[in-house]
């Protein structure tokens, strides 16, 4: 790319609007460099980028980006031996903290969505935690070196403050000596070349002896050090000397851990740079309401309500532009101060913005293409050193341009021809226009010249544009009409600044009459334009209103479902209460007749209250849907329709439910809460009728095989053996058996005689015996029911 056609597009101007969004010197760097690329990987690499620090600002607002310093000046100097002061130092502690921090950030997110690039690129920061803690300890924020740097400086600024004591001391007795007081200037203790002293008046100068360091402008004050405490300044001088020598040492240490890993902290400053240039494009992004691009490498390019970044968004008019499918150039005709120009530029920058990583200020679902090379001739560029006409500069550059050109260039030509004779001017800009599509390159090209509004027709790939004109207000709307080529609006704009009709009537006469019936049919043309633009927003409008309503009956439908299901629920645990509430009183009441039988010796027989019991168990309720019937091998949309049916209206491209039949070929249709009559050939049967569901309360009879008349318990404890008796004699009772045999075994006996003891109070039990001969003998007890 040419620097020249980043100055004629105003990508110079968008970096320096990127720039104000950096967090760092670094980052303000790595924008200042940035330029376009033509591989389609690094441009998608760097669209994406963009896109995940958009996600990040999305997500969580910003990015905790504070503490990263260009600290690379500091890592050169340690890798080469000298010593790093302080601040150098503290300024990699704060790199190595604001990197860590971001990498833990980013990690953070990870979890929550895909963020590839980030996730790799700051994975490689390293934290290095030990030299962070090195140079805190030693040194405090504001770059002191601190006592507890070192044991020995410890000591030594613990003797400088006694001996700093022991001077203030012997000094400030002598100011509040009554009679030093009036041989001084001003009774205090002061520093002069860092040693401490007293104003003393000229004239007693003798009184005090020791060293004069300084005097004041007029020479009536001295500042003197007092000979009785020299010896211990002198001994101060010598314990900061001994401070500085240590300080030293202590960052000669720290700028020797700092210089083994001289290529971890540059490794890391470069991503923290990445980092900072990424944030900076998302942020840009968000402020510029921009979208990302889709990327392709066939020289194609859609741009939909594309905003010229550099107009305040209260100005700009979007515009609307594709290119490199059903044609690669694009004949732009129409007035000045239309728009032509911008739409231009636009079209150059958004080419140049997305090729270099940036999202661009337009809808979603735009494209732009990778170029080789962008070339642009916009503006009066006329050279007073070149002695060059408007015209000559733009053949000169114009003819570079052409040396150049290919297949995967972009071609945009602002006035082309214009500066010279009008008919040799179309007709070279008629040439220059072959000459580029020729070779397959990319072409936008505004004009003046009628001519060309032919030549576009007649071409194959090329289209005719200009920009709207409203002849009410005699003003153009910036807007870009692509297939329409550009009109003369001079008669109508003379006529409304009140031009005698005469003069226009003469000037009509003058114009050629093919020229003014291409006007009356570019005229007819916009007219069919703006009625095809004004049917298209109502089209969209219903479309959106349709898609609603849709949205709403299926959130209505899956509430209904929804409210079934809950409806469905509720009865059955209703029923299964009721019939437990039902199930516990009919135990009551069976106890409370249990009780009154033995109470009365009455003839109710226990069989009978337990087969009652059983029946009250089976009698259980339970809700279930009826089966579904089988489905049939026809295919839905080939069955016939019924009452009931879910199908498809196809003109609204709706779901329903057939609620009624009108006739044999006509149903009546519920979608939502609308009622409707429908075609049946405009019905798509998408699931067969429900069966209804129904409350079905059954009594559930259990089927099981008929009682044995014996019962085997060996090997049971007495416990285990009485629990199967009791369930056993029930069971026996119930199926009408009147005696039945329990086999134990002979063993020690002690479960046939356990056994028998429980029998003895029995409630079903008439009486028992040991078995006789081949009924088991004493392994057997047998039982006469009641």
């Amino acid at each position: 790319m040419e620097a020249r056609t980043f100055i004629t597009l105003e990508f110079n101007k968008v970096i320096e609007q990127l720039s104000a969004y950096a967090s760092s010197s670094l980052g303000r760097e790595k924008i200042e460099a940035l330029t376009p690329s033509t591989e389609y990987e690094e441009v998608q690499r760097r669209q994406q980028a963009t896109y995940e620090g958009s996600t990040v600002l999305r997500l969580r607002g910003s990015a905790p980006l504070g503490g990263i310093r260009d600290i690379r000046p500091a890592c050169k100097r340690a890798s080469m031996g000298g010593m790093l002061n302080p601040t150098e130092l503290l300024d990699i502690a704060s790199t190595l903290y604001g990197g860590g921090r971001l990498k833990t950030f980013i990690a953070s997110l990870v979890e929550q969505t895909s963020l590839p690039l980030l996730e790799e690129l700051l994975g490689q920061v390293e934290r290095l935690q030990g030299l962070e803690n090195e140079v805190n300890r030693a040194i405090d924020e504001n770059g002191v070196v601190v006592d507890s740097a070192s044991s020995t400086l410890s000591q030594i600024r613990s003797q400088i403050r006694g001996a700093e004591k022991r001077v203030r001391e012997r000094l400030e007795q002598m100011t509040r000596n009554s009679n030093t007081q009036k041989m001084l200037q001003d009774p205090i203790v002061t520093i002069r070349n860092d040693r401490f002293v007293i104003p003393v008046k000229q004239e007693y100068r003798h009184v005090f002896g020791g060293i004069v360091h300084d005097q004041s402008a007029s020479g009536a004050t001295l500042f003197i050090e007092p000979q009785v405490v020299v010896n211990i300044s002198n001994d101060l001088r010598e314990l900061k000397l001994k401070e500085e020598r240590e300080v030293e040492k202590i960052l000669h240490a720290l700028t020797a851990q700092v210089a083994e890993v001289v290529d971890v902290l540059l490794h890391n400053v470069a991503c923290l740079a990445e980092a900072d240039f990424i944030f900076a494009k998302a942020a840009y992004a968000h402020a510029l309401k921009a979208t990302q691009p889709a990327i392709n490498n066939d020289g194609y390019l859609r741009i939909k309500k594309g905003r010229h970044p550099l107009i305040p968004a209260a100005q700009v008019v979007p515009i609307d532009v594709e290119l490199g499918k059903e044609y690669t150039a694009i004949v732009v005709t129409g007035p000045n101060t239309g728009g032509k120009t911008v739409s231009l530029k636009t079209v150059g920058l958004f080419s140049l913005m997305a090729m270099s990583g940036l999202h661009i200020p337009a809808e979603d679902g735009s494209e732009m293409t990778i170029f080789e090379s962008i070339y642009a001739d916009i503006g009066d560029e006329q050279s007073i050193e070149q002695s060059l006409s408007t015209f000559s500069s733009h053949m000169t550059n114009i003819s570079n341009i052409l040396q150049h050109v290919n297949h995967r260039s972009l071609i945009l030509f602002d006035e082309l021809g214009a500066g010279t004779d009008p008919t040799e001017g179309a007709a070279l800009a008629m040439s220059i226009i072959d000459y580029v599509h020729e070779r397959g390159a990319r072409l936008i090209a505004t004009t003046h010249y009628s001519e060309l509004k032919a030549y576009a027709y007649e071409r194959s790939r090329m289209i005719n544009a200009s920009v709207e004109f409203d002849e009410v207000t005699l003003r153009p709307t910036y807007r870009l009409l692509v297939g329409i080529p550009g009109r003369s609006n001079a008669f109508a704009i003379a006529a409304r600044l009140g031009l005698p009709e005469k003069v226009l009537d003469q000037a009509r006469n003058f114009v050629k009459t093919e020229e003014s019936e291409i006007d009356t049919m570019i005229a007819s043309l916009e007219e069919n334009q703006r009625k095809a633009e004004t049917e298209r927003r109502e089209v969209e409008r219903l479309r959106g209103e349709l898609e609603q309503t849709r949205r709403e009956l299926e959130s209505e439908l899956s509430g209904l479902d929804e409210r079934k299901d809950r409806l469905y629920q509720q009865a059955e645990e209703e029923a299964r209460t009721a019939v437990e509430k039902a199930r516990k009183e009919a135990e009551m009441i069976i106890a409370d007749l249990r009780q009154i039988a033995r109470e009365e010796r009455a003839g109710i027989k226990d069989h009978k209250l337990i087969e009652a019991r059983k029946r009250l168990e089976e009698a259980t309720p339970s809700l279930r849907k009826k089966k579904k019937p089988k489905k049939s091998n026809v295919p839905l949309n080939q069955q016939p329709l019924e009452v009931g049916d879910e199908v498809r209206v196809l003109s609204f491209n709706q779901k329903g439910e057939i609620v009624g039949r009108v006739s044999d070929k006509e149903f009546q249709v519920q979608i939502g809460i609308v009622k409707m009559n429908v075609k049946a050939d405009n019905l798509e049967k998408l699931k067969a009728a429900k069966p209804q569901v129904t409350q079905n309360i059954t009594k559930i009879r259990s089927t099981r095989d008929p009682v044995r008349i014996e019962l085997d318990v060996r090997g049971n404890t007495v416990e285990d053996a009485i629990i199967q008796i009791d369930k056993y004699l029930d069971e026996a009772l119930l199926d009408g058996l009147n005696q039945v045999s329990v086999i134990h075994g002979k063993g020690t006996g002690a479960l046939g005689l356990g056994i028998q003891k429980y029998l003895r109070g029995h409630r079903l039990v008439k009486s028992f015996r040991w078995g006789g001969q081949g009924e088991g003998g004493l392994g057997a007890t047998i039982v006469e029911l009641k």
